[in-house]
């Protein structure tokens, strides 16, 4: 089977992932389901890729296993933070704003939306394993898994303090500014991007794979532009006035030292 070919499967069956979700979301009226389908989306890819070529097992492996530890971490943590929760507000706007047309306007503007983000996005991933030269692991495969780690690291640690920092009671409505969240106010968007820039340097080890950039600069942009950077900071700053002063001292995206900080050297 050609790579054009393996494109082509892995993109229907993300549309036959999502077509599903989109109909369980009908019977539980609550789309909210798409976010979890997000990360169990690229573990089908990566495994249907594997199964479907004859590329360097080394890399294959690597590769699937590395997307398949992010896409079932991320399922999992979603999972568990909407179960029993209503509707995501983002997803309650829409079906309010689109009235008794929702159930066909969600189809395309949330899960057939996101199934064609989720197959851009995976280029670098569906390359990386199609890929049959080189026949041996190189010096970006150790890099890009190491870049990998650092992000899945940021993105897990990041979820985590954060879900413990909402559990306390006397941090209700409080802005979560310790740990990673002193770095960055938004550590686990940063460590998603870096996790797939990651794989696009695993991709980069293989010939002809440097248009695969467009994986990682495609979910960098949606991270800081679309839902994830911008769309959190406009709904935190209306609800949380503090959050002007956390906002001041504390970069949005890339960890850095707070600035009050740096103003002390």
């Amino acid at each position: 089977m050609t790579a054009v070919d393996i494109l082509f499967c892995n993109l229907m069956s993300i549309l036959g992932l999502m077509l599903l979700g989109w109909i369980i979301s009908l019977f539980d009226r609550n789309v909210t389901i798409a976010d979890s389908l997000w990360g169990l989306g690229f573990v089908l890819v990566a495994w249907q890729t594997f199964l479907l070529n004859d590329g360097f097992a080394g890399r294959q492996l690597l590769t699937a296993v590395l997307a398949s530890i992010w896409g079932f971490r991320l399922c999992i943590h979603l999972t568990l933070r909407n179960w029993g929760k209503s509707e995501d507000p983002r997803y309650g706007q829409w079906r309010k704003e689109s009235g008794r047309k929702f159930w066909i306007v969600s189809l395309f503007k949330v899960f057939l939306l996101q199934a064609g983000f989720l197959w851009l996005v995976s280029l670098a991933l569906q390359w990386a394993i199609v890929s049959e030269q080189p026949k041996s692991l190189t010096f970006l495969d150790l890099f890009g898994t190491i870049v990998w780690l650092t992000g899945f690291l940021f993105e897990a640690i990041g979820d985590w303090q954060l879900a413990r920092f909402k559990a306390a009671k006397p941090n209700q409505g409080q802005v979560m500014d310790k740990g990673l969240w002193a770095y960055s106010r938004h550590p686990n968007y940063f460590g998603d991007a870096l996790v797939w820039w990651g794989i696009y340097l695993i991709a980069l080890s293989t010939p002809n794979s440097w248009w695969t950039a467009a994986s990682p600069i495609l979910i960098t942009l949606v991270l800081v532009k679309i839902t994830g950077v911008a769309m959190m900071e406009r709904t935190i700053a209306d609800r949380r006035p503090e959050y002007a002063e956390y906002i001041a001292k504390t970069n949005a995206f890339i960890p850095w030292f707070p600035k009050e900080k740096r103003k002390t050297r």
